[in-house]
């Protein structure tokens, strides 16, 4: 579980000039899944670390290896919209079933 801090977009609050965009905020799967791995790498880990791992984890969503769970609501496609308000919390599971460790290898 990744809780993740929601950025507010401005530009889309200035040119609506809605103040409902800023209190909650439109954001694709796909960039939510980029800031929790971020976040998850730490302001520490060197930039390659985070891009590699921000690279590896939407290339697998993409692929279908796994589905996000954000704020009770399930989602498999990045393109996906999600409205969030203030931050996020990010559950991962996988798309299938764990294979068994009692089950044959080949």
């Amino acid at each position: 579980m990744i809780r993740v801090s929601i950025p507010i977009d401005v530009g889309t609050v200035a040119a609506t000039a809605s103040s409902a965009f800023a209190h909650a905020t439109p954001i694709r799967v796909d960039r939510l899944l980029a800031l929790a791995v971020g976040q998850a790498c730490g302001a520490r880990a060197p930039q390659d670390k985070r891009d590699r791992s921000i690279r590896a984890a939407l290339d697998g969503f993409r692929a279908g290896k796994f589905m996000i769970d954000i704020d009770g609501r399930l989602f498999d496609r990045p393109e996906a919209i999600v409205v969030c308000s203030g931050s996020a919390t990010l559950r991962f599971f996988f798309a299938e079933p764990a294979r068994r460790a009692t089950e044959p290898l080949g």
